[in-house]
């Protein structure tokens, strides 16, 4: 397929307009069963302003695991990753790059989206399997690395105790991650790679790449 790209120059502030100063609207949050977790006030916060939904109007389930799905949904949402630069002699389906996403799914168009933006996502890729920590860092970097136009840095490693349990393809993206401020580590140095990530563990990472890239100076392209 033929694609050609126009580029369209957009301040990053004009979109990524997230602050915790700006939470004084947070009252008006209809999500019941947030309690007092941790990132509370950043899921309300992309809630309010339209980049994560609940799993109902007043349930965001903030403990269950996410799926690639949802997973996917999370980070062109949030990250606002679309084709609107982008020209295809014919449309694209899901189903040209995953075997596994028909294209009648709630969640095809957000796979499209990470398809056209280079988010590197597998081609067998099964949508209702849950995602790992380092995967879903690894996804939401290279979005992360897309929307921003960013440079390759480098950079002093981490030391991240539990480190051999990474895969390797990872590494760099979760070091990034820790630089930038999107993940940090748990107690004991540790980064927990394979354990299955959370709606509102990915929720806080999206919020806190949103803040990383408003505080650089490039634009979006």
């Amino acid at each position: 397929m033929k694609i050609q790209k126009t580029l369209t120059t957009l301040t990053i502030a004009s979109i990524l307009s997230l602050s915790l100063g700006g939470l004084m609207y947070a009252a008006d949050n209809t999500f019941t069963d947030l309690g007092s977790i941790p990132g509370t006030d950043k899921i309300i916060a992309l809630h309010e302003q339209g980049f994560i939904k609940g799993v109902t109007e007043t349930e965001f389930r903030p403990e269950a695991i996410l799926t690639n799905a949802q997973a996917i949904q999370f980070i062109t949402k949030g990250l606002q990753l679309n084709l609107r630069t982008m020209k295809f002699i014919k449309a694209p389906l899901a189903s040209d790059n995953f075997t596994h996403v028909k294209n009648d799914a709630w969640f095809a168009e957000a796979f499209i989206n990470a398809f056209y933006n280079n988010i590197d996502i597998p081609m067998d890729i099964e949508p209702s399997k849950s995602m790992t920590k380092e995967q879903f860092t690894y996804h939401l970097v290279k979005g992360v690395e897309k929307v921003g136009n960013l440079p390759m840095i480098n950079l002093v490693p981490v030391t991240i105790t539990d480190e051999e349990e990474i895969t390797a393809m990872y590494q760099g993206a979760i070091q990034r991650s820790l630089k930038w401020n999107i993940n940090t580590l748990t107690t004991g140095a540790k980064f927990n790679p394979k354990s299955e990530i959370t709606r509102s563990e990915a929720a806080v990472m999206i919020f806190n790449a949103l803040e990383y890239l408003k505080s650089q100076t490039v634009k979006i392209q």
